[in-house]
């Protein structure tokens, strides 16, 4: 028999898997769709600039209630991966919880480095095409582009961790 608890559980991880879909979608639809076709729209490095910075912004609105509603309904879906009611012990000492583990460690050096490079690099992108310094704009895109492509492979290293827990 099926308790209003297990519907409660289903909704909530529905929740975080939906979600789950538009952030790490949505970041590689900004990665592999919206950048490549910028330099297609214009050559104009400071329009171009200007059109995906407009675009991260509002697409930042969204990363940013999903990085809460990932944090928040990832932390209750641990309750009922973990075994028993000694979660602690469960995250060192069980391979779930150690799956589990890994990926809150990899989720918190992903959420730093995301916002870290957003803030730093893109307040500073934005302040030098406003200069017209674009030199040294394309000089630290390089940097947070490769920055950007780290926090992809984390997003995909944490949804394999998330699908193997199913084994566990």
């Amino acid at each position: 028999m099926t308790t209003l608890l297990t519907y409660i559980e289903m909704a909530i991880l529905w929740v975080h898997i939906f979600t789950a879909m538009i952030f790490v979608g949505g970041s590689f639809f900004i990665w592999l769709v919206v950048m490549p076709s910028s330099y297609k729209i214009t050559d104009d490095e400071k329009l171009r600039t200007k059109i995906v910075g407009t675009i991260g912004k509002n697409f930042a609105f969204f990363t940013n209630i999903s990085v809460v509603i990932l944090v928040l309904t990832g932390l209750y879906n641990l309750t009922w991966y973990l075994p028993g009611g000694n979660y602690i012990y469960a995250l060192f000492n069980t391979t779930g919880g150690q799956i589990l583990l890994y990926k809150m460690i990899l989720v918190l050096a992903m959420i730093l480095l995301m916002y870290g490079n957003n803030l730093y690099h893109g307040k500073k992108i934005m302040s030098l095409v406003r200069e017209g310094k674009m030199d040294e704009v394309r000089r630290i895109r390089k940097r947070t582009h490769f920055l950007s492509y780290v926090t992809l492979l984390l997003m995909v290293i944490i949804t394999i961790l998330a699908v193997s827990l199913q084994f566990y």
